[in-house]
């Protein structure tokens, strides 16, 4: 979320205005009630939800996530502090329920009232008096009508996640690829998959996730990575989810006080007490960074079965089949999915993208 305060002081309420109603516009709503702001929210689509509302077909300007997607953070862990999630809720939430979850929220402190739905955000722009005002021109449109606003304070809250990073000119011969390909952003449903011989390139959480959903129906599925990752299950220590376990204030004091050297090989030794990644082909070539662990409950199980084929980075791609690093052999592949992770929208470029 990205926050441009007026520096102006006064007595009259300050309008802000905040772009996007997911789970951080609507925290940011709540926020600004109760501040004594008056906040107005754009959303470009015609639901709350963000990230956590599944459509079948992706979104221009929101992100997009397919019809399996489960949190990785517990729901102990993922809720606003106000406002825990209900009891029956599993520790794990699908994308259903938290979504659900986000529209009892609003609905429990009122917040639709100050979100206007299908209105897009144009630009963001200093009004030329902004030195002494602090003020911005908001330029929305809103059913092929543009209008203009001024706001007191700006709030981005569309994160990151709607611009998909597809290095094609990293592969050699891909435009020659007879089959399909696509960013993972593009991924709904593992139907598409059926008896397909599928390439994922990239283990973050969404290639790994993919991997094994379409392991279920596809001929035979590989999973390339240039660097390996840590792989946990949600379900660690006792049965307990993993970040209530991982994530503590104690264990990050005995992290951050420990040299580099003996946090690594504790971590190591932590990583491999499930299974040793060093014998799945998942062992991580850089050690030193703690980076995000990939959260997959089934990957062990898919790699000990031959149902997900760790590779190394491509080589080449030819007409129907890629080249691994170091593997001298063709493999047919019908399928390619790049998993490739989104590019980060710096200030300069969030004035102009809608919520």
């Amino acid at each position: 979320m990205l926050c441009f305060i007026s520096p102006a002081q006064d007595n009259m309420v300050k309008r802000v205005a905040i772009v996007g109603a997911g789970v951080s516009g609507l925290g940011s709503i709540k926020c600004c009630l109760e501040e004594g702001l008056e906040p107005t929210c754009f959303e470009r689509s015609d639901n709350l939800g963000g990230l956590w509302r599944f459509t079948e077909h992706v979104e221009e300007g929101r992100a997009s996530i397919y019809e399996s997607v489960i949190s990785n953070s517990c729901k102990e862990m993922s809720c606003y502090s106000d406002f825990p999630f209900p009891e029956d809720y599993p520790n794990y939430v699908p994308n259903s329920l938290f979504l659900e979850y986000l529209q009892m929220y609003a609905d429990r402190f009122n917040l639709r009232k100050c979100i206007q739905f299908k209105t897009k955000v144009c630009s963001v722009t200093k009004r030329p008096d902004f030195t002494v005002s602090g003020q911005w021109d908001v330029v929305t449109l809103h059913e092929g009508k543009q209008e203009s606003a001024v706001f007191d304070a700006v709030m981005v809250c569309t994160g990151f996640l709607t611009s998909p990073n597809l290095p094609l000119d990293s592969f050699p011969g891909l435009n020659d690829f007879k089959g399909q390909y696509f960013h993972s952003r593009e991924y709904k449903l593992p139907h598409i998959f059926k008896d397909k011989r599928v390439l994922v390139i990239g283990m973050g959480n969404s290639g790994t996730d993919i991997a094994v959903e379409a392991s279920h129906v596809a001929k035979k599925v590989f999973l390339s990575t240039t660097g390996g990752a840590w792989a946990i299950s949600r379900v660690y220590d006792s049965g307990y989810p993993w970040d209530m376990v991982f994530v503590t204030r104690f264990q990050n004091m005995v992290r951050n006080s420990l040299p580099t050297p003996i946090v690594s090989w504790l971590l190591e030794r932590k990583m491999n007490s499930w299974f040793n990644h060093a014998n799945y082909g998942l062992f991580p070539e850089d050690r030193v960074q703690l980076r995000e662990p990939v959260i997959n409950d089934e990957l062990p199980g898919r790699i000990i079965t031959g149902k997900v084929l760790i590779k190394p980075s491509i080589k080449e791609v030819k007409g129907n089949s890629v080249i691994f690093n170091n593997t001298p052999e063709e493999e047919p592949i019908d399928i390619i999915i790049f998993a490739t992770g989104c590019e980060y929208i710096t200030t300069t470029e969030c004035h102009d993208k809608g919520g």
